[in-house]
């Protein structure tokens, strides 16, 4: 099983350079109303127009906010630093600057993570991978 998550955006085209950006991800689709975002040849991320209902009606409710409540987009990246650097240059809100998960370092998953916003405000977290906070 592989998840395939999809948010309703915006902006679909702004969205997809945002995350291509950061992630450092293509697109494999591209388009004002749905994008496939893919890393090494697999699906990282869809994203779908609120406007937009296709054949199977409306993805989201544009009024309701904030976008994704709940809901953390995450993401382990091998390139971590390399990553902040670019949400930096994004100017990309950031909710939790990076940190060690857990703070006291004992226990599980002993990894950095920062956390921000993207475009329409969903919560997206980028961490290194599994145990890894001696080499991020």
């Amino acid at each position: 099983m592989r998840p395939q998550p999809l948010i309703a955006v915006t902006d679909v085209e702004a969205s997809s350079r945002w995350y291509q950006r950061l992630l450092g991800c293509k697109s494999d689709h591209g388009g004002p109303v749905y994008e496939r975002l893919v890393s090494k040849g697999l699906l990282i991320l869809q994203l779908h127009s609120f406007e937009s209902d296709h054949d199977h009606g409306p993805i989201g409710d544009k009024s309701s906010k904030p976008y994704g409540n709940g809901v953390l987009l995450w993401f382990e990246v091998d390139d971590f630093d390399a990553v902040l650097r670019r949400a930096a240059e994004l100017k990309a809100e950031i909710v939790m600057p990076r940190h060690i998960n857990p703070p006291e370092g004992q226990g599980d998953p002993f990894q950095w993570e920062c956390w921000m916003r993207d475009p329409d405000g969903y919560v997206v977290v980028v961490s290194c991978p599994y145990a890894k906070v001696g080499t991020a």
